[in-house]
């Protein structure tokens, strides 16, 4: 544990930033084994105890944004402040052995070579240790649907995303356009928008995954001077988002800086509500509410997106990207060619996407002369 607690580097004259160490499995291994013989020295010593276990503290108040100073990615990180988890206390004692079950089984894992996902691990966790672990399976009495037969436009990335490290990635794409919605992406694949605007499409299916932002991370770093632009609807949770695939979460803040991405807003703005129907707009809901509340909180808000979530409050409205539909199915892409976005990281007022005269595909089989 003490290596957990060293596990920090010097960042502003009064704040440590504290990261994950990225370690071979050999040395991962090795520290579980040295966390546990600790914990047994203790107990088996003259005068046993159990020893608490110091964790990172993952709360928001312990958040804090690095602002990049050679660049425009900022990003979310953890500051140097721990919290106990202890045994000896009834709050805290189920949170205690969760942290040994976890490290159990990461420990089998490593041994085994094998690799999981965060998903994988929770619900072999949940299988193995139900007491400790809560589920989050949810299911009412309506026909279950398996909605992996329905097919999917795009390609999905699988397998280690590590791989793609080791691949020399190339594209005549002149923009990375994420979109929120696995829906709209479709329409902007059947549209062959990357026809009109020279772009790479790429899609979490709402809420990103670690997966999609390590892949958004490969790309931005394999194509620097391609704007990343978001496509989300014009709701708290729309913004949201975006704000994780730029700053990171507190979830993640550990390793934020792995993921983060200068990511830019395309759209819905509310200078777009002219072009929506007044019957399309939505009333906020109570967690509309709360996500606005959560991000005005947060300093990492810039103060352009700070007013537009003012002015959803003051509306108590959202909308979404299909209200564009209002002007035809194919309006997505005529929207994005022709949209404007406030820049506040350069001396330009507005970024704009350029089409050329003639448009290349970033799929090889979609190329045009």
């Amino acid at each position: 544990m003490e290596d957990l607690c060293n596990s920090s580097m010097r960042f502003f004259s009064d704040q440590h930033l504290c990261f994950a160490d990225i370690i071979p499995p050999s040395e991962v291994r090795a520290r579980i084994e040295v966390a546990v013989l600790n914990f047994l020295r203790i107990l088996t010593s003259p005068a046993p105890a159990i020893s608490d276990l110091p964790l990172i503290n993952r709360k928001s108040s312990n958040r804090r944004v690095s602002q990049g100073l050679l660049t425009e990615v900022s990003w979310i990180f953890l500051s140097h402040s721990f919290c106990t988890r202890s045994l000896m206390r009834a709050n805290a004692a189920k949170a205690f052995i969760r942290v040994w079950k976890v490290m159990e089984m990461c420990f089998q894992i490593l041994v085994q070579e094998k690799r999981v996902t965060q998903r994988e691990l929770f619900y072999k966790l949940l299988c193995d240790s139900p007491d400790y672990f809560t589920s989050q399976l949810q299911e009412p009495n309506e026909e279950v649907v398996d909605c992996s037969a329905c097919g999917s436009s795009g390609h999905a990335i699988s397998g280690d995303l590590n791989l793609l490290e080791k691949l020399i990635l190339k594209t005549d794409a002149r923009y990375i356009i994420v979109v929120e919605k696995h829906a709209i992406f479709q329409r902007l694949a059947e549209d062959r928008i990357f026809n009109q605007i020279p772009s790479i499409l790429i899609t979490a299916k709402g809420y990103p995954d670690i997966a999609t932002r390590f892949l958004l991370h490969r790309l931005s770093r394999a194509f620097p001077d391609l704007p990343i632009l978001a496509l989300v609807d014009w709701n708290p949770a729309g913004l949201a988002i975006l704000c994780t695939f730029k700053f990171g979460s507190i979830g993640m803040g550990l390793e934020a800086y792995r993921y983060a991405c200068n990511v830019k807003w395309l759209g819905l703005r509310g200078n777009d509500l002219q072009l929506i129907p007044e019957q399309s707009m939505v009333p906020l809901k109570q967690r509309d509410l709360q996500i606005a509340t959560s991000l005005m909180s947060s300093e990492f808000l810039q103060e352009n997106y700070r007013e537009e979530l003012a002015v959803m409050v003051q509306l108590g409205q959202r909308v979404e990207i299909e209200a564009l539909y209002f002007h035809g199915y194919d309006y997505l892409a005529t929207f994005q060619s022709n949209h404007r976005e406030p820049n506040t990281t350069s001396k330009s007022d507005n970024f704009k996407l350029q089409c050329p005269g003639h448009y290349c595909s970033t799929n090889n089989s979609d190329k045009q002369p």
